[in-house]
């Protein structure tokens, strides 16, 4: 026999309740990734929250927030890509001494040449 009224209703408490503690998440995890100056988008977000994608992209507060959050950091530079300039910046250094290295080791070179020489011919004239 089929029930003719089903009672959702402890269903639709459950599902609203799921929904509200899944929102919570997402709102946990902005807070974290803020204050850890962490890159927010849709994948980071739903992955620091443990929630779907899906689910942020179907509620339209979480939708619209997590937009505002990664337009505001579009401007400001990522942790990663200031490690990147100053590890260019580094590398720069590192060149500028290790020419500098060189040059010296020619010169030293250049010189050691020359006293060969001159010891060389000293040698050569006792003979």
């Amino acid at each position: 026999m089929a029930n003719n009224n089903p009672n959702y209703s402890g269903l639709l408490v459950h599902a609203k309740a799921k929904t509200e503690m899944s929102i919570k998440k997402v709102e946990e995890a902005l807070r974290t990734m803020i204050k850890k100056q962490m890159k927010i988008n849709f994948n980071t977000v739903s992955e620091e929250a443990k929630i779907s994608k899906g689910f942020i992209y179907k509620n339209k507060d979480l939708r619209e927030r997590i937009e505002t959050l990664r337009k505001q950091q579009m401007g400001l530079s990522s942790p990663k890509q200031v490690k990147r300039n100053m590890s260019d910046a580094s590398k720069d250094v590192i060149i500028a001494s290790l020419r500098k290295r060189v040059s010296d080791l020619e010169k030293e070179n250049k010189q050691l040449k020359e006293q060969m020489k001159v010891h060389f011919g000293k040698l050569y004239d006792e003979i």
